[in-house]
C-alpha cells in the first residue's frame, strides 16, 4: 500500500514524496482512514512505528481549505505532549508534511521565554502543539482560546501519567468543546490511563501495532559483563572505533550522564549530554549537533531522549540497564530504523543481573554475550572475591542451574586482561546463533515511512529522579 492509495491529497502527497516517503507503516495504514472518517481513535504503539505521522497527516488533510486566513485564524487542532523535545519534533512533522498547504502551526513549551510563542499566537495559528504547563499558563494569560477546537490529540498518555501531568490534563479538558474528534495515543495502558481514555473518547476505534516485547529484526543485541568501575574505560575503548558513526548512550541519572560526558571529552571523544537539568537551548544545541553528526556521541537520560528521532543512528549503548524491562525495548528502538541496520550494546555489572533477567524474559530470548573484552574483572588486589561472585552469577544466569567452570575468570592474570582493540564483538556462540553482521548501509527495499517517532514509552514505573 502507498500513501496515494490512502487517498492523501496532492499537497501533502507532494511533501511526503519530497521527504522520500511513499509507503505508510502499519499504524498509518490503520489510523489514517479512521481519522479521515471522523472517528475517535485509541492507539497503542511503541517507538519507531510512525505514530506522529499517523495523526498529523489526516489532521492536515481535514483542515486544508477549511480554515480562516491571517490574524482571524482560530486554533482548530491541539496536540498535547509531555516533553519539550517531543513537542518540537511533532512541530517539525507538521511543518514538513504541511509545507504545501496554507496551514500554520506553532509550538509552546516551558523552559524558555514566552515572547516568541505569544507573537506566533497573535499572528494566528491553526494547529497548536503544547506541553501542559505552558499551555495552561498562556490560557490563564488570555493568549489561547480553545473553544474553536475540532481536533484534540493526547500523545504519550502513559508518559503524562509518569510525569504527573494527569491533573493538568483534567484541567484542560473542560476548556475544549465536547463536540470534537479525539485521538488518544499511549504505549501502555495502565488502569488510570484506560479510565482517562474512556472518559474523553466517544466510540473509539482501536489501533494497536508492534507488541511491546518485540524488537526490530535489524538490531543486533550484545551484552558486555563488566564491573561498575570499568564501564567508562570499556565505553571509551568501544568508542575509539570510528566505525561507530552515531552513538546514543543511555545513563540512568543526570549526574551519571554528565560524568560520562566529561570522561569521554577528556579522552578526546566529541560528546554532548542532555537531561532535565540542562537549559532548553543547551538541549536543542546538543540535539542539533548530534543530528548533523557534528557530535558523534550523545549521552542522555530516558526522559531527555524522548525527542530524539534519527533514521541513521548506528549504535545504542546502555551504560546502565533500565529498571523497567520495557524501557530497554524503547531505548534500542532508536536504532535500526528506516531500513538501516543497528547495534544495541548493554553493559551489565553484578548488581544489574536482575534487570538483565527481566529484559531477557520480556524478549523471550537471551542476548548474545561478548566475552574476553578485557574489562570483566577488577585489577585491584581485593578483586578476586568479587570476581568469583560475579562470574558465578553471570554463568548461572547464562546456563540456568547448571554450574560453569569459573577458572577462566578467577585464574586469568592481570597481564591477560588487556582490552581488545578490535571492534568486532567476540560472542558466545551458544547465544549468537541468530546474530547477523550489520553494516548500517541503506536497505535496497522501498523505504518505509516512520515520521517523527514519539512513541509511547514504557517508563510507567520509572522514578522521576532519573529524569
Amino acid at each position: 500500500m502507498t500513501f496515494k492509495e490512502l487517498n492523501i491529497i496532492e499537497p501533502i502527497l507532494k511533501a511526503l514524496i519530497q521527504e522520500g516517503y511513499t509507503t505508510p507503516t502499519p499504524i498509518q495504514q490503520e489510523a489514517i482512514p479512521i481519522i479521515l472518517d471522523d472517528s475517535d481513535i485509541l492507539g497503542c504503539a511503541q517507538t519507531g512505528t510512525g505514530k506522529t505521522a499517523a495523526f498529523s497527516i489526516p489532521i492536515l488533510q481535514k483542515l486544508h481549505g477549511n480554515v480562516k486566513q491571517g490574524r482571524n485564524k482560530e486554533i482548530k487542532a491541539l496536540v498535547l505532549t509531555p516533553t519539550r523535545e517531543l513537542a518540537i519534533q511533532i512541530g517539525e512533522s507538521f511543518a514538513a508534511y504541511g509545507r504545501y498547504t496554507s496551514l500554520k502551526h506553532t509550538v509552546v513549551f516551558g523552559g524558555v521565554g514566552q515572547r516568541p510563542q505569544t507573537d506566533a499566537l497573535r499572528s494566528g495559528v491553526d494547529i497548536l502543539i503544547a506541553t501542559p504547563g505552558r499551555l495552561l499558563d498562556l490560557i490563564n494569560q488570555g493568549y489561547i482560546n480553545l473553544k474553536t477546537l475540532d481536533f484534540f490529540v493526547l500523545d504519550e498518555a502513559d508518559r503524562m501519567l509518569d510525569m504527573g501531568f494527569i491533573h493538568d490534563i483534567k484541567r484542560i479538558l473542560p476548556l475544549i468543546p465536547k463536540n470534537r474528534q479525539t485521538l488518544f495515543f499511549s504505549a501502555t495502558m495502565p488502569q488510570e490511563i484506560a479510565s482517562l481514555a474512556n472518559s474523553i473518547l466517544s466510540n473509539p476505534k482501536k489501533v494497536a501495532v508492534t507488541p511491546v516485547s518485540s524488537t526490530v529484526d535489524s538490531i543486533d543485541q550484545y551484552i558486555y559483563f563488566a564491573e561498575k568501575k570499568t564501564k567508562t574505560s570499556l565505553l571509551i575503548n568501544l568508542l575509539n572505533d570510528k566505525e561507530k558513526e552515531s552513538v546514543l548512550v543511555f545513563s540512568r541519572t543526570k549526574h551519571g550522564a554528565d560524568k560520562i560526558a566529561k570522561a569521554l571529552t577528556q579522552a578526546g571523544i566529541g560528546t554532548e549530554a542532555i537531561h532535565g537539568n540542562k537549559s532548553q537551548n543547551a538541549r536543542q544545541n546538543a540535539l542539533s549537533k548530534f543530528k548533523s553528526h557534528t557530535t558523534r556521541v550523545l549521552i542522555a537520560t530516558d526522559i531527555a531522549a524522548r525527542g530524539i528521532d534519527i533514521d541513521q543512528l548506528s549504535h545504542v549503548i546502555n551504560y546502565d540497564l533500565p529498571e523497567v524491562p520495557e524501557t530497554y525495548v524503547h531505548r534500542i528502538g532508536r536504532t535500526g530504523r528506516a531500513g538501516y541496520g543497528g547495534v544495541a550494546i548493554s553493559f551489565c555489572d553484578p548488581e544489574e543481573m536482575p534487570q538483565l533477567k527481566g529484559i531477557q524474559k520480556l524478549l523471550g530470548k537471551q542476548i548474545s554475550i561478548v566475552r574476553d573484552h578485557g574489562y570483566e574483572t577488577q585489577s585491584s588486589s581485593g578483586a578476586k572475591a568479587d570476581n568469583r561472585n560475579y562470574s558465578d552469577n553471570s554463568s548461572r544466569f547464562e546456563n540456568g542451574s547448571r554450574s560453569e567452570n569459573r577458572s577462566r575468570s578467577e585464574g586469568r592474570s592481570h597481564s591477560d586482561s588487556r582490552p581488545r582493540t578490535d571492534s568486532r564483538p567476540r560472542t558466545d556462540s551458544r547465544h549468537n546463533s541468530d546474530s547477523r553482521s550489520r553494516s548500517g548501509a541503506p536497505s535496497t527495499e522501498k523505504k518505509e515511512f516512520r515520521g517523527s517517532s514519539s512513541n509511547g514509552d514504557f517508563w510507567r514505573k520509572q522514578k522521576r529522579k532519573t529524569a
